[in-house]
């Protein structure tokens, strides 16, 4: 089945077809790491997570492209206060966002560029710019000249002096019109630098991933460009602009990303997150009051394109759901899972622009089938099937009786040697002492279950 996508360039779902099927091409923006990542840094990598697992169930080869910005004013004023070289700051934070990523079960992209390994390409780009006469060197700095390319303004629709303003462009004497804007920068002797046919300086921020992409996956067109909402303009903008005249003839009449996908924003009890705020919540404290994979789910309760307001109580809805879910799958260990495919509802709701509530929705619908069926073969299906669709939503791929019992390694052996008390009082026939065993450890919210002759335990 087709997969429809909404595209930001033409403002309607479009059904997906890569200019070759055997390489499909993906670029997302990836994090500029200079601090912990927070619950909005996390939406995208979760949202283009899950469209990848979806593209690689579809298509032979997925080339992710998500890049990595490791030099920039932020990163440089942390460095500076640390008094440490930039690469100092820049590992300790990629480090930091691979294990809250990972936390989350969101897939390593296929290639990971850095800026600072692509200053060469960056500047190879900026002459090709200048060589066609889309940009100019002025007091140190080089500028792309936005009246040269006609189509600036079609991924925002927006008009000219609504860019203007929307880019907060600096007043500068070295400009030529006010909408132009940095490609190259220079650097002051106490900054990050590299030498350029401009003089000392760093790149500007736009330049950045038109360069990667040239250099990862070719100047030609690319299937898809995906970021934030918040980058669609200047960011986006800029890159089809820079990209567009810098591979002037290369790209056959075709736009430089062929769908742009944008994810909606994250609001924290109905407030837009800030630091003013000081609402601002980082995954990695979250990942110590909740699992990970419940996160993900609270992540992905909403549209991607929609607005999600994170909430305490929502976070608690998704884990619960995951205990509902890992239940199920607990329920089936009589049975192992058949190679099968996840449902063709469940994949036309995610093929429909990733519609993750309507196919969380047809994933409980097949764990209500589970919880009623008592035919071997069919439950081996439907586990199969859960399994299959929990992985394209990154969900249900731990082992149902450690998602259940959870806790830390010293709890679980308390309650491993309260069940080897309870079953010799039993053996005793002590049953008063068997049950103070279990409604001790069932206050404490830990259900003891007898099945089998065995007794097993998870969290209620």
């Amino acid at each position: 089945m087709a997969t429809q996508i909404y595209n930001t360039l033409s403002r309607r779902k479009e059904a997906f077809t890569p200019l070759d099927p055997n390489r499909v091409t993906m670029y997302v923006c990836g994090p500029t790491v200079y601090n912990f990542a927070h619950i909005g840094n996390a939406r995208p990598a979760v949202a283009f997570d899950v469209l990848y697992r979806l593209l690689q169930r579809q298509f032979p080869s997925v080339v992710y492209v998500r890049n990595v910005t490791d030099v920039d004013d932020k990163i440089n004023n942390a460095a500076k206060a640390e008094g440490v070289p930039i690469g100092t700051i820049t590992e300790r934070y990629l480090a930091a966002y691979h294990a809250d990523m990972g936390a989350l079960g969101v897939l390593p992209p296929v290639i990971e560029p850095k800026v600072t390994q692509h200053i060469a390409a960056i500047i190879a780009m900026i002459e090709r710019l200048i060589g066609n006469g889309h940009a100019y060197a002025a007091d140190g700095h080089v500028l792309f000249n936005v009246p040269s390319f006609k189509d600036y303004g079609a991924l925002s629709h927006r008009d000219r002096d609504e860019m203007i303003a929307g880019a907060r462009v600096d007043v500068a004497p070295y400009k030529q019109d006010p909408a132009d804007f940095v490609l190259w920068k220079p650097s002051a002797d106490d900054m990050p630098g590299w030498d350029s046919p401009w003089g000392r300086g760093r790149p500007g921020w736009h330049i950045e991933c038109s360069a990667m992409i040239d250099t990862n996956l070719g100047s030609g067109p690319i299937d898809i460009h995906g970021g934030g909402h918040d980058l669609i303009f200047p960011h986006h903008e800029n890159e089809i602009a820079q990209s567009t005249c810098a591979n002037k003839g290369t790209l056959g009449g075709q736009p430089f990303a062929r769908y742009w996908l944008h994810n909606g924003f994250v609001n924290v009890d109905a407030e837009k997150m800030s630091k003013s705020l000081g609402n601002v919540l980082l995954v990695r404290d979250l990942i110590g009051i909740a699992p990970g994979e419940a996160i993900r789910l609270a992540l992905l309760s909403a549209h991607y394109r929609q607005p999600l307001d994170w909430t305490e109580a929502g976070m608690r809805e998704a884990k619960a759901q995951l205990d509902r879910l890992y239940r199920t799958l607990d329920g089936l260990n009589d049975v192992a899972a058949a190679d099968v495919a996840a449902p063709v509802a469940f994949v036309e709701a995610l093929s429909d622009d990733l519609n993750t509530p309507k196919a969380l929705a047809e994933l409980h619908a097949i764990a209500n089938a589970a919880n009623k069926s008592v035919e071997p073969a069919e439950r081996a299906r439907l586990k199969g099937e859960l399994v299959a669709a929990g992985w394209l939503l990154g969900l249900l791929q731990q082992e149902p009786a450690a998602w259940l019992q959870g806790g830390d390694a010293d709890e679980a052996a308390a309650i491993e040697a309260a069940i080897a008390a309870r079953k010799a009082a039993r053996a005793a026939k002590n049953w008063a002492e068997s049950d103070r065993i279990r409604d001790e450890w069932a206050a404490r919210g830990i259900l003891l279950e007898d099945k089998g002759g065995e007794t097993t335990w998870r969290r209620a």
